[in-house]
């Protein structure tokens, strides 16, 4: 990849990361529900499922034509949107959709860390050695934190879900989860400069970043 495609594809991945979840919002804010919606009471909930499963397949369609690929992690995400949203509208019980987070950062966080133990570094495939210059030792260690990290958030979403309302867990999932990501990957740039990452590639960890939506 060139260098002048490298922060394309960063801004494409925060694009696809956080740009369903503000559609979802906008819709399950704004969308005006009539009073004899077949969905009732959940109505918002189960519009803004549809935007954000919509919104999901076009940002992984997006990915491909602008990169020429899809990454796994996108895969499986958009996977998982469509599958929970499509439970959600099925049962209208928003359950569904608040219990995918939860599986995404389990099934990361617990195959990071198998890999870790394996000493395969599973992060260089699923981001596709997105940042240049981070040996292998650098690699295995970013792909234990992360996968520490992802077990970390799918216990916080579980706690957000049984505490909150579906709105605050929403704009939770905006207002902490998203930040405290940014803050974790920062905290992991001094360590891959010490593994050999290039000085210019800083702001390209930052924007690849694993999902977290």
């Amino acid at each position: 990849m060139s260098d002048t495609e490298k922060p394309k594809s960063g801004w494409l991945n925060l694009l696809v990361d956080y740009g369903p979840l503000l559609i979802f919002l906008a819709v399950f804010k704004l969308y005006p529900v009539p009073a004899d919606t077949q969905f009732g009471e959940v109505a918002p909930v189960i519009y803004g499922t549809i935007a954000f499963m919509v919104a999901a397949v076009i940002a992984l369609a997006f990915s491909k034509l602008k990169l020429g690929h899809v990454s796994p992690m996108l895969w499986l995400s958009t996977v998982l949107i469509v599958g929970f949203g499509a439970l959600t509208i099925f049962f209208g019980d928003p359950r569904f959709v608040q219990l995918k987070p939860t599986i995404i950062y389990g099934i990361f966080g617990v195959a990071l860390i198998a890999g870790f133990a394996m000493g395969k570094p599973l992060l260089k495939i699923l981001l596709e050695a997105a940042f240049e210059g981070v040996d292998e030792h650098g690699w295995l260690k970013l792909s234990r934190n992360w996968g520490v990290f992802f077990l970390a958030l799918a216990g916080l979403n579980e706690a957000l879900v049984a505490y909150m309302t579906f709105e605050g867990w929403l704009w939770a999932k905006l207002w902490v989860f998203m930040p405290i990501s940014l803050i974790f990957t920062m905290a992991n740039i001094p360590m891959l400069l010490k593994h050999g990452l290039d000085v210019g590639q800083e702001d390209d960890v930052i924007k690849n970043e694993p999902p977290t939506a």
